[in-house]
């Protein structure tokens, strides 16, 4: 199971956009590698071509960067900072079957765990 999924709210721990929050837009599992909205943004030089309508396209655009996935931590929006993120088995009755499912918690330090 990921830790960072697509939808998570990060916080970004290291690099040049260090402190700033964001959602992940895409996950890059073969990479290690997330796209957060609104940091490491980077100009893209897209070459210049004509649509169906007739409006041109392209020049010069400013679009998110992946990131590695270790400069990046779950954002808790209750304590305001970063959190590590663990995986929890619990037993759930499912159709009048024990099944054991897996859930993603928060961990910090002196906190209880909370189910994301």
């Amino acid at each position: 199971m990921a830790k960072i999924k697509k939808g998570d709210t990060v916080v970004v721990i290291a690099g040049r956009d260090k402190g700033k929050t964001g959602r992940v837009l895409e996950v890059l599992t073969d990479s290690d590698r997330v796209i957060v909205e609104g940091v490491q943004r980077v100009k893209k030089h897209v070459k210049v071509g004509q649509t169906q309508r007739g409006t041109t396209t392209g020049g010069i655009e400013t679009v998110e960067a992946p990131i590695h996935v270790s400069n990046v931590q779950y954002y808790d929006a209750e304590a305001k900072r970063g959190k590590r993120v663990g995986v929890r088995s619990e037993q759930v009755e499912r159709d009048g079957r024990m099944r054991t499912v897996r859930v993603r918690v928060t961990r910090g330090h002196g906190d209880t765990e909370k189910d994301i």
